[in-house]
């Protein structure tokens, strides 16, 4: 049994507008234990990097958590005065973010970049945290790395950005590491190269891995579990496995019959219909119902409970109502 690293539950996330407090993340729940890949997937808006940026405590000035707790180790960590959450942050939770360009200072070399996190959180001096930086350079496969030390990141190609971002979460050995759409932007032999490397940290440091992405190609790579979010709302969890071979809500289905397969022949891309619905927008009932196929009078009434089966295996529609669980398996009592 591993080890639980973050407990999440019934997380509420608000923002504040013109037009009133608007819900981003709607009663979200999961977990993530050491050693695992959880990883969270949806259409852009619906909410993935809103949850990881409430776990960090991360949330822009207009943003708060309205309900729910954040707990790490078994400690509540969203109510921690600003600076215990400081040294938290970049310490024993790290992140990636989604556009290295944006995430890295301009104006500041690599060196620096790299040892400020070193001094600040193990209180290196700053010839020992140099001689540190160039080893976690070393350590992603940056290749000349003292050289790179002193080199601005306008100086590096997109994939080795990237690489540094991961060397400056992983500074300080964190327990979790949260990576948003780590491999946005870049071309695919680079795409590999960084799922690989992320997977290869995570078995050696044994880290806790929160993957936010868009990509189920990406899911199928690095994936131990998957949470599946619609409208700020979770809609299916599983392991990886039982996502991709018995996906169970007609949003995850939608998602894998959007990704070619060249394994099979007869294979035809199937698009989701419509488009994600703002934040703003009141939906009664379940929030997929106006581009789900298979909605009833009931989807459009009332809002879906979550049902589990006995693999762990949650799904939120109406659809498994009526089902009850044989050999491990739900079945349509219809």
């Amino acid at each position: 049994m591993r080890e639980t690293l973050l407990e999440v539950n019934n997380l509420v996330t608000e923002f504040r507008t013109a037009d009133g407090n608007v819900q981003a993340v709607r009663d979200v729940s999961f977990s993530v234990s050491k050693g695992e890949t959880l990883c969270i997937v949806g259409e852009s808006g619906c909410g993935k990097s809103i949850t990881s940026l409430s776990v960090i405590g991360l949330l822009p000035s207009n943003g708060k958590i309205a309900a729910g707790q954040v707990k790490y180790e078994g400690k509540e960590i969203q109510s921690l005065p600003y600076e215990e959450l400081r040294k938290m942050r970049g310490n024993k939770i790290s992140m990636i973010f989604q556009e290295p360009m944006t995430a890295l200072n301009p104006v500041l070399t690599v060196g620096y970049q790299l040892r400020e996190p070193l001094m600040l959180h193990h209180g290196l001096s700053k010839s020992e945290a140099h001689k540190q930086g160039i080893d976690l350079l070393n350590q992603v496969g940056i290749p000349y790395p003292e050289k790179r030390m002193s080199q601005y990141p306008h100086e590096l190609s997109g994939g080795m950005r990237q690489r540094v971002m991961i060397a400056i979460a992983l500074s300080c050995h964190p327990g979790l590491l949260i990576a948003d759409e780590p491999t946005t932007a870049l071309d695919v032999t680079i795409q590999a190269q960084i799922l690989d490397l992320i997977n290869e940290l995570k078995e050696k440091l044994n880290m806790g891995i929160m993957l936010i992405t868009h990509d189920m190609g990406v899911v199928a790579e690095v994936a131990d579990k998957v949470m599946v979010m619609y409208a700020g709302k979770k809609v299916e969890e599983g392991m990886v496995e039982d996502i991709f071979k018995n996906p169970k809500h007609p949003y995850t289905q939608g998602l894998l019959n959007s990704v070619p397969n060249v394994d099979d022949p007869d294979f035809e891309l199937e698009p989701i219909p419509g488009s994600l619905p703002s934040l703003q927008e009141k939906i009664q009932g379940c929030r997929f119902h106006p581009r789900c196929k298979f909605a009833t009078a009931k989807c459009k009434e009332l809002a879906p409970p979550e049902i589990n089966d006995e693999q762990g295996h949650m799904v939120s529609c109406w659809l498994y109502e009526e089902e009850e669980v044989k050999n491990g398996q739900l079945v349509t009592q219809n």
